[in-house]
């Protein structure tokens, strides 16, 4: 398969591009496209042999669930069992918007597309290409991150096409995403709101509109053996071939520790590489040190984060060290997605207490 290769703007979209890429859709092709939050591999969500299809071109797993986008509100009422006074608050504040909302699937939606489930995860982008293309398409577009299956998600065209070339029939270049992690996820189908994912869309934010709500407890665990109800709950997530270690304590221990670990690595005749921060990143040692920028700018460690473990692999890394990054709003979807890349593996290098 060729795939075509097509570029625009939010401000200038190719229109006859958008039509050709909403006929693949509909025929039941694959195409990837750019949403504010990442990189997305889209396909008719009501025809099951599209869902088939996607989950073929990222090599993923088929009890993990899709997410269908829409591009209007008024087109959620049919694949939907019903739409709770929640939702339609949070649909109010956070839509068009970062955020994946959990309903009761209505028999409109294939269980190809929801990953063998009765719920269906729903989101609603704010991005015009994505709209633009949602529309052409019919109005249910299911979009997974447009990578291969557990690798780093897609912030930039080029990351889809060395995944996806010569996988899907067409890739929309529409520049770098603004956020640069996936949605949140809340599942608003049992008896408390519950975030399945975190992201952009902090608990704070979603409280604001709905009192308590509930954080999954497998958020930041090992993997379980339960079938996922939402997309990265099982399976590792986000890695880049190096091996990624999360390194957890004080500023000067772990900086002490990191560069002896890559002292020790590089003696061996491996090549490594560290994730940090603007403040720290001149204290480290290793083959390849990349900074999310700033620690005052929670929004840049979000929006580079997928895109440096990406770099990471071009330049070839094996075995990759990277700070902590629990603070601020959005502190706790940064760790979510470092833990699934690292698959767990966290090194307590604070000093001993006295």
């Amino acid at each position: 398969m060729v795939t075509e290769y097509v570029r625009m703007s939010e401000d200038e979209i190719d229109q006859e591009a958008i039509r050709r890429a909403g006929k693949i859709l509909r025929e039941g092709g694959l195409v990837a496209f750019p949403t504010e939050t990442v990189y997305g591999l889209g396909g008719d969500a009501l025809q099951p042999e599209s869902s088939r299809r996607i989950y073929a071109a990222k090599g993923r797993p088929s009890d993990n669930p899709l997410i269908v986008h829409i591009c209007r509100l008024s087109d959620l009422p049919a694949i939907v069992d019903e739409i709770p006074p929640q939702a339609q608050a949070l649909a109010e504040r956070f839509w068009p918007g970062p955020l994946t909302m959990i309903f009761h699937r209505s028999s409109l939606v294939p269980t190809e597309t929801t990953g063998g489930l009765d719920t269906v995860a729903v989101r609603f982008p704010s991005n015009r290409i994505a709209m633009a293309l949602i529309d052409a398409a019919g109005g249910y577009v299911a979009a997974p991150s447009a990578n291969r299956s557990g690798r780093p998600s897609p912030t930039l065209a080029r990351h889809c096409r060395e995944d996806l070339d010569g996988r899907v029939e067409m890739i929309i270049d529409g520049g770098q995403v603004g956020i640069g992690l996936e949605s949140t996820i809340i599942d608003l189908t049992g008896d408390e709101p519950t975030i399945l994912r975190p992201g952009f869309i902090t608990r704070p934010m979603l409280e604001q509109v709905l009192g308590e709500v509930q954080v999954d407890s497998t958020i930041f665990t090992a993997d379980s053996h339960q079938a996922p109800k939402a997309p990265g709950m099982k399976y590792r997530h986000y890695a880049p071939r190096g091996e990624l270690v999360i390194c957890e304590g004080n500023r000067d221990d772990v900086i002490s520790y990191i560069n002896r670990e890559a002292a020790a690595r590089g003696l061996l005749g491996h090549r490594t590489g560290v994730i940090c921060t603007d403040e720290t990143r001149g204290a480290y040692r290793a083959d390849v040190v990349r900074s999310t920028g700033s620690r005052e700018d929670e929004l840049a460690a979000a929006r580079e984060l997928f895109r440096i473990l990406r770099d990471m692999d071009s330049e070839g890394v094996e075995f990759i060290y990277s700070e902590s990054f629990e603070e601020g709003a959005l502190g706790q979807a940064v760790m979510n997605r470092l833990m699934k890349a690292a698959g767990h593996r966290v090194a307590d290098v604070s000093g001993p207490r006295t």
